[in-house]
């Protein structure tokens, strides 16, 4: 008898976590079926891609990789509607990326074409759904006609965690403070620290979100971006012009030009011979007054990289007024340089064209190197330990450099006349 109450005790029990099990998983079941990823746009950016008078480009991921890719816009600065004849549509590419763990996102490019000269547009970002849009951000595109050009440059911000990126924002802050009316940002290399990471790509994005989205940001490809020959994780967060090298990873070389500036990127980390070729039909080619090319590991840095030589050959023959250059994690500026030799003293303007002159702008991240020792080509050469960033201006015949830490001191400047 005892046995019987027993068993009958046991089989109740076990029908009851039945009944139990039964009903979580169908909760669960229904929370699977019912539950979408998430749509709403993260890590925008917006970049030059064509005309920058007619033009724009960009990119954000969801974390649904079957969300559309669609831009609104609209003339004027603060719209907050998108409603009515006024607002223009734009759809664009959807791609998927595996970022870890199984997890795939989606990718999302737009170019956006047929714009006005010297015009403010409001837009925003998504799926098409109602609730898959971003908040609206605004960009202006370039003026017709000459004017002044101002541009941002930084260097290395290649961070891990949100207090490493918490660094980029404040650099980032100071330097449109200093330079409110910059049209692009040109960043030197090393974005994160890891390109596999999206931990730090989101952070990256997060804390340059105020700039990046209105500001374009035109990346260089550092040996943190490109790793064993690889480039995806990085170019990925891109849209950027595809004219460059062949052979080399679309989005790792490339050129645009804006205002009185043609701007070369090059990549140090693959394919430098057919870089050699393709950096000389591109300075041939361009009509601009102005000529400045950006590279990570630099020709003339703290140190000088010798796999980029004959780059340096081809910056003499056409006259390249200045080389902008990451990784060294600290401070330099070089003379006026021809063919390996100081054309000039440094001091005051330097007028006519006598040389080259290349820059490191420390970094705008957490590491930074000891000051290594001084070369022949260094006119200014310093560690402070502080991020930096520059500001370049070009008006009419002249080019303004200045280099400021992430406090607001001025710590060097230096001019180009024609």
């Amino acid at each position: 008898m005892r046995n019987g109450r027993k068993f009958t005790l046991y089989a109740t029990l076990a029908i009851l976590l039945l009944i139990v099990a039964a009903v979580i998983g169908l909760q669960w079941y229904k929370y699977k079926v019912n539950t979408k990823p998430n749509s709403l746009p993260k890590s925008i950016v917006t970049t030059l891609k064509g005309d920058s008078h007619t033009s724009r480009a960009f990119t954000w991921y969801t974390d649904d990789p079957n969300a559309a890719s669609v831009l609104q816009l609209t003339k004027g600065a603060g719209v907050s509607s998108f409603e009515g004849t006024a607002v223009q549509t734009v759809t664009g590419s959807s791609t998927t990326i595996e970022t870890g763990k199984g997890q795939i996102q989606g990718v999302h490019k737009v170019n956006v074409t047929g714009l006005e000269p010297g015009t403010e547009y409001s837009y925003r970002v998504g799926s098409g759904q109602d609730k898959g849009w971003s908040s609206p951000a605004q960009f202006a595109t370039e003026a017709s006609g000459a004017s002044p050009l101002t541009f941002i440059n930084v260097a290395d911000s290649q961070g891990v965690t949100e207090a490493d990126f918490d660094l980029l924002g404040q650099t980032l802050d100071q330097a449109f403070a200093k330079f409110p009316n910059a049209r692009f940002l040109v960043h030197n290399g090393d974005l994160t620290e890891d390109p596999k990471d999206e931990q730090a790509w989101d952070a990256f994005f997060d804390k340059a979100q105020q700039w990046v989205r209105r500001i374009p940001l035109m990346p260089v490809t550092g040996n943190h971006d490109e790793v064993d020959g690889k480039a995806d994780r990085y170019t990925a967060h891109f849209n950027l012009p595809d004219n460059g090298a062949k052979g080399s990873i679309p989005g790792t070389t490339y050129s645009f030009d804006y205002g009185e500036a043609h701007i070369a990127i090059l990549n140090t980390e693959s394919n430098i011979d057919k870089q050699t070729a393709w950096l000389r039909n591109d300075l041939a080619n361009t009509d601009k007054p102005w000529k400045i090319v950006a590279m990570h590991r630099g020709a003339y840095g703290g140190n000088s990289y010798k796999k980029v030589e004959k780059w340096v050959d081809v910056l003499d023959d056409f006259q390249v007024d200045l080389v902008l250059q990451g990784h060294n994690h600290e401070y330099s500026r070089s003379y006026p340089l021809r063919k390996g030799k100081k054309t000039g003293d440094g001091e005051g303007v330097m007028t006519g064209r006598q040389g080259t002159v290349y820059v490191v702008t420390n970094t705008a991240g957490p590491k930074f190197n000891e000051k290594k020792d001084d070369q022949f080509y260094h006119k200014v050469h310093f560690q402070n330990n502080k991020q930096m960033f520059a500001g370049i201006t070009i008006e009419g015949d002249t080019l303004t450099y200045q280099a400021y830490d992430v406090v607001g001191a001025k710590l060097d400047e230096f001019v180009l006349k024609h």
